[in-house]
């Protein structure tokens, strides 16, 4: 019998962070030039969602992040070179202290402090169309518990599998 490949998404996480009336994003080059982004990346082995979000929104942006609801999952997928679907949990949650002189991660030209209308009015510049349905949805009030997301303890301890 031929083997048939399994389909994973790529999982990501990202942080949707507001202080009075505008959000803390971040502009990074990409294949297709300058585009902006809320803090985000991909969830590595052994962390829960929340402790990916938490690490990436330091690497982007040298603030410390904590998670205290989700937003929400979403899913989108993009034709290029590949064709890749990723699975998106973005948080909110309240933004700690800042790391002056921290080096920010490979690609990230800087952080960036943007009202609602702003990002409506530059979605050419978007790196994913998540970023806008996120920021949208977290102005609509959407919060969930972070109770929802259940981690095994085989995630971050292999040994209990």
């Amino acid at each position: 019998m031929a083997s048939v490949a399994r389909w994973k998404p790529n999982v990501t996480v990202a942080a949707v962070i507001e202080q009075d009336g505008r959000f803390l994003l971040v502009e990074e080059c990409t294949k297709a030039g300058l585009k902006l982004n809320t803090p985000a990346g991909h969830l590595d082995p052994g962390e829960s969602p929340a402790e990916g979000c938490t690490r990436e929104t330091l690497e982007e942006t040298a603030h410390h992040f904590t998670p205290t609801a989700l937003v929400g999952i979403y899913m989108a997928r993009f034709l290029g070179d590949e064709d890749v679907t990723y699975m998106r949990f973005a948080f909110a949650g309240t933004l700690g202290a800042f790391e002056p002189g921290r080096p920010l991660d490979e690609g990230i030209v800087r952080t960036l402090w943007m009202t609602a209308d702003e990002i409506r009015s530059s979605v050419a510049r978007h790196r994913s169309p998540l970023l806008l349905q996120c920021v949208e949805d977290y102005l609509a009030g959407q919060r969930y518990s972070l109770d929802l997301i259940h981690i095994h303890v085989s995630v971050a301890a292999p040994s209990q599998i």
